[in-house]
């Protein structure tokens, strides 16, 4: 664990695994931090080399200002991150936030990616922002407290919020503990642009994961990117939310494991 220089910012980065082996890159959701994926790290880092982080002005990476926490911007430090520690090519694996970041960097820097995995997300501009335009703004003024139970059904499915309380609890906790700057954070989410379209040029093989709970991004908008991108797949997993990775980690741990075997025999997204 340790912060690194790139792009003008710092970013604490967790890299772990054979440093001769293919990288696997992952990017947190909003809301969350690099530790989301503890148990991809626990899966992985025996065969691949795998670097988590956090992004800028979230977790333990270096504050920065709204203006500075856009989806390209947050792109560009994912490519500096990727240069620095030399990673590529890598399959770069995003979870909302995450993969908006991921499908930057495979319509604008595929000769980085190995693959991009984008897992609750969307490649389109926002389509709810009557509905989270308030919220980003209530936080930023007043933070999470108010608005808890808000987020943690936009971010959990419904089968984890009923029935996985040892999941959901210290996420809850987490969350409440997070001040008035995630507003801003929120704010480069909300009011993205649209990338999806630029999907129709890449190489990069593509691989969305949808929850079939989701409650923030639906599964036409994952079937999107899968459709849209040459090399393109989509997967709908049952009884998760938001929060794939999360919430059924083993589940898409197995569908990971499929997919990079695929990818590096260069049959690119299993059928």
């Amino acid at each position: 664990m340790t912060m690194v220089s790139v792009n003008g910012t710092e970013l604490y980065v967790h890299d772990v695994g054979p440093r001769d082996a293919p990288a696997l890159v992952f990017c947190h959701s909003l809301f969350f931090d690099a530790d989301m994926f503890a148990a991809q790290v626990e899966r992985f880092s025996g065969e691949y080399r795998v670097v988590t982080y956090d992004n800028r002005g979230q977790g333990r990476s270096a504050a920065a200002p709204l203006e500075q926490l856009d989806m390209d911007t947050m792109a560009d430090d994912a490519a500096a991150l990727i240069e620095t520690l030399g990673l590529a090519p890598c399959h770069f694996l995003g979870n909302s936030m995450g993969g908006f970041v991921a499908l930057r960097l495979a319509a604008r820097r595929p000769e980085l990616l190995r693959s991009a995995v984008v897992l609750g997300s969307s490649g389109d501009e926002e389509g709810k922002k009557a509905e989270f335009g308030p919220l980003v703004e209530h936080m930023q003024q007043h933070g999470t407290g108010d608005v808890i139970d808000t987020l943690m059904y936009i971010m959990f499915g419904d089968t984890s919020l009923a029935d996985r309380p040892e999941l959901t609890g210290p996420w809850r906790e987490y969350m409440l503990k997070l001040d008035r700057s995630i507003g801003d954070a929120a704010h480069g989410v909300v009011y993205r642009t649209a990338v999806r379209e630029e999907l129709a040029g890449t190489s990069v093989p593509v691989l969305a994961i949808a929850g079939a709970e989701d409650h923030a991004y639906e599964v036409p908008l994952s079937e999107a990117i899968a459709t849209t991108a040459p090399n393109g797949r989509c997967v709908v997993v049952e009884g998760t939310g938001h929060s794939v990775a999360l919430e059924v980690a083993d589940e898409v741990n197995r569908i990971l494991s499929e997919h990079f075997a695929s990818v590096e025999s260069g049959a690119g997204t299993p059928a």
